[in-house]
């Protein structure tokens, strides 16, 4: 396996990262939104407003590209954090490169967390969200016929979900689903989860931590009973579903799950791009901008997004 980019490396080192629940989830969250982060994009014009769902107001803010003048495409962007952690403050600036990289508009989703709200709490924010933009994105100058989920780690869990739920439904039609280093199989058993057990950012103890918050309820060790909405690769028929983009990184546990996902999507005749960055962690959009290789692999799910919205 190739080493960890280099660059990268030293960034790792000058600044160490460790999303981990061991201290309980406000401390999570905490070390999660003490990361030092540079503003970004402030030319990207933004606002907070609240989506009504049977649980609750659901906080979302939306971000409108600078040229924007007409209907723009809509991409759907779910944060990661192990489903315990995050929010619209440590993904804004992903949120904004979003904008930027796709020329479209982005609502980033603040969902319910594990573990005061576990599965499946995150999916129906998530759902909820979508199905509003599909109803309402005239209201703030989006195209309802362009729509796009994304995602990272537990993010990218949830869009690959509303993926399925919007094909299932028989809508929101979605042109396309940004999937980066998502948690797909549950399945502790794909090599890459031996290989990058003790991986930087995101560990084997980790995942199973965060994954106990998460679905308290259920034995993950009983893959076959596990279902579609918690772990995407349990469907029963991916046919039909929006074309993907799946990026994932060499030294991350979940690497795995990414790439069987595609083989899985590739199998049922879904349109579908592994884009595999072996020098590369988890989480890392989170050094786009300063790491060369991050950014490059940054642009290529971006341009891929892009390409797909503006067809």
């Amino acid at each position: 396996m190739a080493s960890i980019d280099p660059i990268l490396q030293q960034v790792l080192e000058a600044v160490p990262f460790r999303l981990s629940p061991a201290d309980g989830p406000e401390a999570a969250r905490k070390a999660l939104r003490d990361l030092p982060r540079a503003p970004l994009h402030p030319e990207v014009r933004a606002e907070d407003r609240k989506v009504d769902s049977a649980a609750g107001p659901i906080p979302i803010r939306i971000y409108w590209p600078p040229e924007h003048s007409g209907p723009a495409p809509v991409v759907l962007f779910l944060h990661g954090g192990g489903f315990a952690a995050g929010d619209l403050e440590t993904h804004d600036g992903t949120a904004r490169q979003h904008v930027v990289g796709t020329d479209a508009i982005v609502v980033a989703v603040d969902y319910r967390l594990a573990p005061e709200h576990p599965y499946p709490a995150a999916v129906d924010d998530a759902w909820a969200v979508l199905q509003w933009i599909a109803g309402h994105a005239d209201e703030f100058g989006g195209d309802p016929r362009r729509l796009a989920v994304a995602g990272d780690s537990a993010g990218g869990n949830l869009a690959a979900v509303l993926a399925q739920l919007a094909r299932d439904a028989g809508g929101p039609e979605l042109r396309f689903q940004l999937l980066w280093y998502p948690a797909i199989t549950w399945d502790t058993t794909l090599a890459s989860y031996t290989e990058n057990a003790q991986a930087p950012i995101l560990d084997l103890e980790a995942i199973a931590g965060f994954s106990a918050w998460y679905a308290p309820d259920l034995d993950l060790s009983d893959l076959s009973a596990l279902p579609a909405t918690l772990a995407p690769s349990r469907a029963a028929n991916l046919t039909g579903l929006a074309p993907a983009y799946i990026a994932v990184a060499g030294h991350d546990p979940l690497r795995d799950d990414g790439i069987s996902y595609g083989e899985q999507l590739d199998k049922a005749g879904v349109a579908v791009t592994v884009d595999h960055a072996e020098t590369l962690i988890h989480g890392y959009l989170g050094y786009a901008g300063v790491v060369p290789a991050t950014t490059a692999a940054m642009d290529r799910g971006l341009a891929a997004l892009r390409a797909a919205l503006h067809a």
